[in-house]
C-alpha cells in the first residue's frame, strides 16, 4: 500500500547554512520525486516546504541528516494543506 501524500512546513536549526543543505536537499527530493522549495533564513535557519508521499519525506530527511557538515539539531513540522498544482522542487533565496 502507497502511503498518503502529505505536505510539511520544515524548520531546521543547527549548522545548516553554508554547508550545502539547501542543494542536498533539492537532489533528494528530486530524487524522491516531491515538489516544494527549500530557503535559506536570516535567523540561520533553513525552511522548506516539501510534498508527497509521507514514506518518500521519511526517506529524504534521513538522507538530509547523513550529509558529511550537515548537522540538526532540530526539526519543528507543521501540516499544511496540498498544493495541488505544484511541479518540482526549487532552491529560494532569502
Amino acid at each position: 500500500m502507497a502511503s498518503p501524500v502529505t505536505r510539511l512546513h520544515l524548520r531546521f536549526l543547527g549548522r545548516v547554512q553554508g554547508v550545502g543543505f539547501r542543494y542536498q536537499a533539492m537532489y533528494a527530493a528530486r530524487n524522491f520525486n516531491l515538489t516544494g522549495w527549500v530557503k535559506n533564513m536570516p535567523d540561520g535557519s533553513v525552511e522548506m516546504e516539501v510534498q508527497g508521499p509521507e514514506e518518500a519525506i521519511d526517506y529524504m530527511l534521513l538522507q538530509l541528516q547523513t550529509g558529511r557538515w550537515i548537522r540538526i539539531e532540530h526539526i519543528e513540522k507543521k501540516k499544511l494543506p496540498l498544493v495541488r498544482e505544484e511541479r518540482g522542487f526549487q532552491v529560494r533565496g532569502y
